[in-house]
């Protein structure tokens, strides 16, 4: 389906109607009919859930990144050959082990029609490290002692000690940059006795070729096209996000033509979409890797017997083959394989149901026990249903429970939860967003570490790796980190996903990245 928006249509039609005649006016009247203008297209997306905020320092869950990452830019960006360019920083170099200088791109403005400079990159980099806003984001900076102003379009960022993900980092959508007035106006509201992180959410303002228009708590958020952008403008005249819940609405409503995307889909369902005329399905690899994680602060996950026992009894062969058709594939590793610092040198836990009766036996519950998994998708819930049967043979009793994104999202962070379906995509493609945010124990909760994992050396691991220069002996500590992990079993690596977007056949210029972020500047 291709539509214009009502508002472009009508002011369009009256701008032809003051300065054209009667054939001319006809004519454009056909041309929106059938969704096509000068103007552009408005292009409907439905995805499972809306974003829990549109403050990039607030927010690190998918659906809130695949539309900021429309609203907002970075200094540094990742381009479609998944090598780092510079983005709103025209370029950017190491002048010391410590000093990073980014020269800053003159002429951008933010979609309030502030400028885009020195004084906007500080205001952005010190407001996710500071403490008074609690930004869950703020993990991915910490390694910063300051960001100093040079002149108007030159800052240096230094850092504690060496860090050689900074580029990776600012890559990320923690690192987008926001109008420094609205910032202004957050801390203002603070002052005040309000919430940090609220006034952004309510006015998501950044330099992106889209540009935030309105929202319609729990059903949709509308976008349209940033006609002042600094480069090239977006294709599309407005994009809307829809929050469609269930996987078969959103297949129903691509086949019928009243959608142009869905995304996540099920793989069986990739049949259906691409047997429909007017629909197909775009594979593509992922930089994810989905889990089967264990809150370890709770019994009987405490016990590292009992996390053995329940990653030893998973047999990943017949998920793969029977509930996930062979188009995902198998995860071993804590890390995809598109990740730098992945590793195919590490002592992995097999299939082996005896060797898991075994583990339950030495641990502190060897009669077994009842527990509850958490989940936010049909997918997990069919692989959630395969482990409540073969756990069964090892005396474990698993409730399912199902639940919507955000409230999964609540749950988990904040600990509730005793075993949970999850997934995590390594954005930057470097290790450290792979480990240190879902293993260091200072990122326990809404920052990754959702099985709420504490070990002293594992952290010392990645604090280390962080600061590392020598790549070689950085690659080594993050291979000794994840051997690690494995053995002692947080959380069970269980598949690698590919990335399935169900797109209307006639739409051209869909790209999706590792990170699964849409690209929707170009599409046509």
């Amino acid at each position: 389906m291709k539509k214009l928006s009502i508002l472009l249509m009508t002011v369009f039609m009256l701008m032809l109607a003051a300065c054209s005649d009667d054939s001319n006016v006809e004519e454009s009247i056909t041309d929106s009919e059938n969704g096509e203008s000068a103007e552009g297209e408005t292009i409907d997306f439905s995805i499972m859930s809306l974003p829990n905020s549109l403050d990039p320092h607030a927010a690190n869950d998918g659906y809130s990144l695949y539309v900021m990452t429309n609203i907002y830019e970075t200094l540094v960006k990742l381009n479609q050959d998944l090598e780092l360019e510079p983005g709103l920083a025209e370029s950017y170099e190491q002048i010391s082990e410590t000093v990073w200088e980014f020269k800053l791109r003159e002429g951008v403005k933010f979609h309030d029609g502030s400028d885009f400079n020195a004084e906007v990159v500080k205001a952005n980099l010190d407001r996710v490290r500071d403490e008074e806003v609690g930004a869950p984001l703020a993990f991915l900076f910490t390694e910063i002692s300051e960001v100093e102003i040079i002149d108007d379009y030159t800052v240096q960022i230094h850092t504690k000690e060496p860090f050689a993900a900074l580029p990776s980092h600012l890559a990320h959508p923690g690192g987008h940059m926001i109008s420094k007035e609205v910032i202004d106006k957050d801390y203002a509201q603070i002052e005040e006795g309000g919430n940090p992180l609220t006034e952004v959410n309510r006015t998501p303002i950044g330099t992106g070729f889209f540009k935030f228009e309105d929202i319609t708590e729990g059903e949709q958020i509308t976008l349209v096209r940033n006609e002042e952008y600094w480069g090239e403008p977006a294709k599309p005249a407005s994009i809307i996000f829809r929050a469609v819940p269930e996987d078969q609405s959103r297949i129903a409503e691509l086949t019928a033509g009243t959608t142009d995307l869905i995304y996540p889909m099920d793989p069986n369902d990739v049949e259906q979409v691409d047997a429909n005329e007017g629909s197909e399905v775009q594979q593509r690899p992922s930089a994810n890797m989905t889990y089967l994680g264990f809150n370890t602060e709770k019994e009987p996950f405490n016990d590292k017997n009992v996390r053995l026992a329940i990653a030893s009894a998973i047999d990943k062969n017949a998920i793969i083959e029977s509930i996930l058709i062979n188009i995902h594939e198998k995860a071993e590793t804590p890390l995809n394989p598109t990740v730098y610092g992945y590793s195919e040198d590490l002592e992995t836990i097999d299939y082996d149901l005896e060797q898991a009766k075994e583990y339950m036996a030495q641990s502190n519950h060897p009669d077994g026990f009842k527990a509850e998994i958490v989940l936010n998708s049909r997918t997990h819930q069919d692989v959630a249903t395969y482990l409540q049967e073969i756990l069964a043979e090892i005396g474990v009793d698993l409730e399912i429970s199902l639940m919507e994104a955000g409230a999964f999202q609540e749950y988990t962070s904040n600990g509730h939860h005793e075993m949970s379906m999850g997934s995590w995509g390594t954005v930057t493609l470097d290790a450290d967003y792979g480990l240190y945010p879902m293993f260091h124990s200072d990122n326990i909760g809404a920052a990754g570490n959702s099985t709420r994992y504490s070990n002293p050396e594992v952290d010392e691991l990645l604090d280390n790796a962080r600061v590392e220069m020598d790549e070689e002996t950085r690659l080594q500590m993050y291979e000794d980190a994840q051997q690690i992990i494995i053995d002692e079993s947080p959380l069970v690596p269980i598949y690698h996903t590919k990335l399935l977007t169900g797109i209307n056949s006639d739409l051209d210029g869909y790209y999706q990245y590792p990170s699964s972020f849409p690209y929707l500047k170009n599409l046509e």
